[in-house]
């Protein structure tokens, strides 16, 4: 108890003991995470999805635009990469002033900005990261070309907390071809093998199942997460939320795997909520501008930190 009234008078020191001054300061003390992605024009995955995955958990979120797309519910009409150089210059600055928890990946497109990314990355030293390797978009567009693969796995990978795929890219990354849970835990093994410490395998794309389960590889244990699968074809930008989700909880302070579950049952009541925007690809209620998604108070750094009872679902549905 000494201790702990010591260090209060210590940090109330430096505002002259003036109570009000320091309770306004620890409401600025938010968890910060930042994304390192494409910007989707149709709003629903990339960077629009990441930031406001971010803010439904009440974690502050900065961000480091790879690429720009020009795509719909239909598809992507075209892409345009930003110069690596400016990319590095993106996260450098954020993150020598920013004091950034946690950090994801997303689409990177090319092989220089996977290696700009990575060695900001080691310069920086920044532990906390979440890879969700994007390859191809949901209407089949590439998101990442054939050279780049082989610099995510050289480079990227062995610097990441946490791993992402869908079973294409973990088919790609793992170079095994996936039919099954036995399949999905195997590719895993084979992926941890790169260098990540977590490896979450995504089954969303293992067709003809009723059931879809997720396999993780976390702190050197596998588990599964099954539920029914949701019959809806709004699914666009699920994967950039799953992995945001996490690295949102680990930027709160959960543990990995609290952080996945927790990111798993987000994203279940995403796809059960959702609605369409048009006849194609659309993402769901919670990865869409609606409820608790306006500009204000939210959209700076302060307030109460994310998850506290492990679960942000409820208080954004």
């Amino acid at each position: 108890m000494d201790t702990e009234k010591s260090g209060m008078a210590s940090r109330l020191g430096i505002f002259g003991c003036d109570l009000r001054r320091f309770l306004s300061y620890t409401r600025l003390m938010r968890p910060i995470a930042l994304t390192i992605a494409g910007s989707d024009s149709g709003g629903g995955a990339g960077i629009q999805a990441d930031l406001a995955t971010f803010f439904a958990h009440k974690v502050y979120g900065t961000s480091v635009i790879t690429a720009l797309t020009a795509q719909n519910t239909m598809s992507v009409a075209g892409v345009h990469a930003v110069p690596a150089e400016f990319v590095a210059l993106q996260m450098r600055t954020v993150l020598q002033d920013i004091p950034v928890n946690a950090a994801k990946t997303g689409m990177l497109f090319n092989a220089l900005i996977v290696r700009a990314v990575a060695e900001e990355i080691s310069a920086t030293g920044l532990t906390t990261l979440v890879v969700d390797p994007v390859m191809i978009a949901k209407s089949g567009d590439s998101l990442l070309l054939d050279d780049a693969v082989e610099t995510l796995i050289a480079e990227l990978l062995p610097l990441a907390y946490c791993v992402t795929p869908n079973i294409p890219e973990a088919e790609r990354l793992a170079g095994v071809t996936i039919h099954g849970v036995d399949d999905m835990k195997r590719a895993a093994e084979k992926i941890l093998a790169l260098g990540p410490r977590n490896v979450v395998v995504k089954g969303g794309h293992m067709r003809g199942e009723k059931t879809l389960v997720d396999v993780a590889l976390v702190n050197g244990m596998f588990h599964q997460l099954a539920r029914e699968r949701i019959d809806t074809q709004n699914t666009h930008g699920t994967g950039c939320t799953f992995s945001a989700a996490i690295t949102a909880g680990m930027a709160g302070g959960l543990d990995i795997w609290s952080a996945v579950e927790s990111a798993w049952v987000y994203i279940g009541k995403a796809i059960e909520n959702a609605w369409s925007l048009n006849e194609g690809l659309t993402p769901g209620k919670g990865l869409t501008p609606g409820k608790g998604l306006t500009p204000g108070k939210g959209l700076a750094p302060s307030g109460d930190s994310p998850v506290k009872s492990h679960s942000p679902v409820e208080r954004f549905f």
